[in-house]
Order: structure tokens, then sequence, then C-alpha cells
């Protein structure tokens, strides 16, 4: 076999990719809290260009920390988002994950009002002690989301997590995102 693989405990794999990231990126302008961040989507992803084109806003990391530590929920757009967050962590600090988008009550309101199931989820479960809305598929949820958030005038807005999917509107979506919202993180 000419694929020479390294030897490495399992225990030790995440801290060495870890440490490539690092080392790969170098000198940068992210404060050490944003920097996880990214490290840790680079890491999901395998692409180092997120160093470049991420856009997390001032104070966006520590919303999302503080939002977390208060108990508040995470509102996705689409199931696998929900799988990907660790439940039992959120639930220590008495938060929860609400992923409306399969509820026959949504299919039906959408299919009604010719909207997407993800746009009428997001629209129908935002007042549920949100304190984080993680968008990873539907531009339509996105842009809802930032609709609902500029009319309803919380006093305390969710940080929003912004990376749909697709060539329709994700772009726009999330340049608007950026535009109309103080607390995201996006792509």
């Amino acid at each position: 076999m000419a694929v020479q693989l390294q030897k490495i405990a399992p225990a030790d794999i995440e801290a060495e990719s870890f440490r490539i990231i690092e080392r790969e990126i170098g000198d940068h302008s992210f404060d050490p809290i944003t920097f996880k961040v990214v490290q840790r989507v680079i890491h999901a992803t395998g692409d180092f260009s997120f160093a470049e084109n991420m856009r997390i806003s001032p104070g966006a990391v520590a919303a999302g920390i503080e939002a977390i530590r208060s108990g508040k929920n995470i509102l996705t757009d689409v199931n696998m988002v929900a799988a990907g967050i660790t439940k039992a962590l959120l639930g220590k600090w008495g938060g929860k994950v609400i992923c409306n988008v399969a509820d026959p009550e949504i299919a039906a309101v959408a299919k009604k009002e010719g909207r997407t199931r993800s746009e009428v989820a997001i629209d129908m479960s935002l007042d549920e002690n949100i304190g984080i809305v993680a968008m990873g598929n539907a531009p339509t949820a996105l842009v809802q989301t930032i609709r609902c958030l500029a009319e309803r005038k919380y006093a305390s807005p969710p940080l929003v997590v912004g990376v749909p999917v697709g060539f329709v509107n994700a772009a726009e979506s999330k340049a608007m995102l950026v535009e109309e919202n103080s607390c995201y993180i996006t792509s």
C-alpha cells in the first residue's frame, strides 16, 4: 500500500486537526473566541477559504454563548441542522432545539399560503424563547427570520446563523442578513 496514514491516538485526532488549521491560517485578525468558530467551520468543511469569507458581527459569538447559558432555545429550518446540535449540552443549560419543518400543521399552512415549510415554521416558532436561529437550508427561512426580527422588535434579538444552500436567493439572503441584522454569522 502506497498511502501512509498518520499513526495517532483516536483522542488526539481532533486536537491535531485544530493545530493543522491554526498552522495553515497563520497570523489572523480574529479574536480568540471568534477564531474558535472559524476553526470549527474549517474543521467541519475542510475548506480554508472560510477564514476569508466568514462574516461575523461584533459580539455575535458572545451573544450566542450567552443565549445558550441563559437557557434559550435554538430554532432551525431543517432537521439536518437540528441533528448536528449537541442536545445534551444545550439541555444542561435548559435550552432545546426546535425544528418544526416536518410538522403536518406547518405543511398545511405552507401549502395553503403558497410558502415554503421552512418559512412558515420559522414564522410560527420564532417566539419560543429563541436565542439562536440557525439557517442551514432555506433562503426563504432566512429572509422570513430577518423580516420577523425587524417587525417584532425584540429587546434582545437572537443570534442568526445564516448559511442557506443553493443558488436561488442564498447569496442575496445572506447579504440581507448582514445589511439588516446586528447579530449574525454567515459566509
